[in-house]
């Protein structure tokens, strides 16, 4: 009787742990058939299977501990991944050029799955998200929340495909976050510090990789706006990325615009895109039109610019699988070369892309 009341003590008291936590799998498979084409001199189209069209690709662990009194623990594992080939994708460990995997070795990715999207241990309560590991900079999650495209595929932003944002103009490695409260009347914000993680013996390039990051916002009802900054410190010149990003949703579409400034050492540069999405049905027509323009400062120099025009549309067949297709155009001028689809094109034409694919979540 005795070891039959321990057993079931036993087995309470695990029940009781285990309805305080929790752990979840999750994941995207996206792939898509693509077709690039290039114009003009040395022009080359490309036909490929690639992923990403939609959704990034993806595999991730997330789980959550009820610490008790309002206070939480949470992990947060997930990694990139190529479902057309079975690689994984790469990461960058210490936000610099070396932290990338080295010219000539193994290919990148190839080395299997890696966390490179986010890889986050955070404490969480009243007063807000304490996050530490590999995570989104701050003025990334306007330009992705502001794209009807969400940065995938060939309709993805011209502010992304920008020629001079540097290696955390998406993730920052070695991250401090703090996220402010949910609750707070519409308003949410958070900032980051990173570190690159040099001897600070190392003179002029100790504090390379090293930056800070902030983003504020609002939203109410139909309307979200937020505004984001961030500098990340090199020995050849900072990079500075500010932008402001909103949209409103007017129930039979909604409507999303942004606007970016950059510099990296002597080039500056300034981007924008107005879009929208319009339900249809069970699917959605989405619309963008982007630009961004580099000055490099030097007298008489030319100032690179693309445009690029996208629509496409997303074809729900259930909550977690879909069907879609995307049609985008860029046009280059001032010395630019910017080419869709894995094609390349020359200098000052135009090229064009093509996505069909589908997406599977879990």
């Amino acid at each position: 009787m005795k070891k039959s009341l321990i057993a079931l003590a036993v087995m309470a008291a695990a029940g009781a742990a285990s309805a305080q936590s929790s752990v979840t799998l999750f994941g995207i498979v996206d792939a898509t058939l693509q077709w690039g084409r290039g114009n003009g001199a040395g022009s080359g189209d490309r036909f490929q299977l690639t992923n990403s069209g939609y959704n990034s690709s993806r595999l991730g662990f997330r789980g959550t501990e009820d610490l008790g009194g309002g206070l939480s623990a949470s992990f947060w594992l997930e990694a990139g991944m190529n479902n057309d080939n079975g690689t994984g994708a790469a990461t960058n460990t210490n936000n610099q050029a070396s932290g990338a995997p080295a010219a000539g070795a193994v290919p990148a990715g190839s080395q299997g799955l890696t966390f490179n999207r986010r890889s986050t241990v955070s404490l969480a309560g009243n007063w807000g998200e304490l996050r530490l590991g590999r995570d989104y900079t701050p003025q990334f999650w306007n330009i992705t929340i502001f794209d009807p495209f969400g940065t995938n595929g060939s309709g993805t932003s011209q502010v992304l495909n920008s020629i001079i944002t540097g290696v955390t103009a998406v993730r920052a490695s070695n991250s401090i976050g703090y996220f402010l409260p949910a609750r707070l009347g519409g308003f949410y914000g958070q900032v980051q510090y990173y570190a690159g993680e040099n001897l600070n013996s190392a003179g002029a390039t100790s504090d390379d990789g090293r930056g800070i990051g902030g983003r504020i916002g609002f939203a109410s009802g139909p309307f979200n706006v937020a505004g984001a900054t961030s500098y990340t410190r090199y020995a050849a010149g900072g990079v500075h990325q500010s932008n402001i990003g909103g949209q409103w949703d007017f129930g039979v579409a909604k409507v999303m615009g942004m606007y970016e400034r950059d510099s990296n050492a002597n080039v500056d540069g300034t981007g924008w895109l107005i879009g929208g999405l319009l339900p249809v049905g069970p699917g959605e027509v989405r619309l963008a039109y982007s630009r961004y323009e580099a000055d490099l400062n030097i007298a008489g120099a030319a100032q690179p610019r693309s445009s690029k025009w996208a629509i496409g549309y997303v074809h729900n067949l259930s909550k977690r699988t879909a069907v879609y297709t995307t049609y985008a155009h860029v046009s280059n001028s001032g010395g630019a070369a910017q080419a869709l689809g894995g094609a390349v094109t020359a200098v000052n034409d135009s090229s064009s892309g093509l996505d069909i694919g589908i997406r599977h979540s879990f």
